[in-house]
């Protein structure tokens, strides 16, 4: 992998991950772009204890623009876009547009490919494995940054999901502080390893679905199962066999193995509800251990987190989406109509090769 970094015409950072060590990249920005003005602002909820990005600037973001509007392909000609050359393997930018910036964090887009046509599912091995190798990388840079404590790379696919942009893409969000999902588990883990005297709750569930009836797919260090408790109609859970914190964690034999496993996971995510259906509409998040301090979780360290990567559609069946009505967002009680069970099932029948 050759990493080239460079500046947009308004400052923002952008990095060129390349296959090949002998791609040059020196072409420039030529649009006329003011500086990049934001409001971000985090504010604290004192009845829940969490917290909220206030970005009004979002406004006014890109919203599904045509084909060849893209400003997520490569530029061409006259027609100039967020990437100065003509061409590239995966690049990441900063967010023009971003939920968290300056001393709120900072948002990053993952562009996996400059196929506008493309999907994470069409990717080749070696290109899936160079995303991979630019998640870790930006994990580790962001997470040297002072005002961050928790780096998140994900992608939202399908405008079901509410993507404005349809090339396909991620996004890293590095926050300033440590996300309300993960302090739950954090504080599940802590419970976990004093009534246990010391064992680790992500390794009991690993172990415990290893050896049950909802594994999709496991290979030699990855495995994949349907969770015992699955919120959301097909939700599949990707963990490496050798508890890591983080994606930095992963050794070479994992790496070299995750593209096969995920890329084959995505693809019978596509064909779950049958080969006529439009693309599977889905969320791919990557759980990694904070980067700040665990001292309100009574011995927790970063270590005993696990790293593992949560993927699921809000389509429930053919042609019918599952909402997030008064129990779920009311009061955060998630019912589900496919039984974990069931789910696992169809997901082992639709094997795509």
């Amino acid at each position: 992998m050759k990493k080239t970094s460079t500046r947009l015409a308004d400052g923002r950072e952008l990095i060129y991950y390349d296959l090949a060590d002998d791609t040059v990249r020196d072409a420039v920005d030529r649009r006329p772009l003011d500086a990049t003005v934001t409001t971000s602002e985090i504010r604290r909820d004192e009845l829940l204890g969490d917290s909220v990005a206030i970005a009004s600037h979002r406004q006014g973001r890109t919203y599904h623009p045509p084909a060849d509007e893209c400003p997520l392909c490569p530029s061409e000609g006259d027609r100039l876009s967020e990437i100065p050359d003509s061409s590239y393997d995966v690049v990441v930018f900063e967010n023009r547009f971003p939920s968290l910036a300056g001393d709120s964090g900072r948002c990053e887009v993952v562009c996996f490919t400059s196929d506008h046509n493309a999907s994470f599912a069409s990717l080749s091995e070696r290109q899936a494995r160079l995303v991979l190798d630019a998640w870790t990388d930006r994990t580790s840079e962001l997470s040297h940054l002072p005002s961050v404590e928790q780096v998140f790379c994900f992608e939202n696919r399908g405008a079901e999901i509410g993507v404005t942009l349809q090339h396909p893409h991620g996004q890293i969000y590095a926050y300033p502080f440590t996300t309300p999902r993960t302090a739950l588990m954090l504080r599940q883990v802590a419970a976990h390893k004093e009534a246990t005297g010391g064992d680790n709750l992500f390794d009991a569930v690993v172990e415990r679905e290893r050896a049950g009836e909802r594994v999709v797919l496991e290979g030699e260090h990855w495995v994949a199962f349907v969770p015992y408790a699955a919120h959301w109609p097909y939700e599949v859970h990707l963990y490496p066999k050798r508890r890591v914190p983080d994606l930095l964690g992963l050794d070479e034999a994992a790496r070299a193995e995750f593209p096969r496993v995920y890329l084959e996971l995505l693809r019978r995510f596509d064909r779950i509800f049958g080969e006529n259906e439009p693309p599977t509409p889905y969320i791919a998040a990557w759980h990694q251990a904070p980067f700040g301090p665990l001292d309100d979780f009574d011995g927790v360290t970063r270590d005993d987190f696990a790293l593992h990567l949560e993927l699921f559609t809000i389509r429930r069946t053919s042609g019918k989406l599952k909402f997030l009505a008064g129990s779920e967002s009311g009061m955060n009680v998630f019912i589900n109509d496919v039984p974990p069970e069931r789910a696992a099932e169809r997901l082992r029948e639709v094997a795509s090769s």
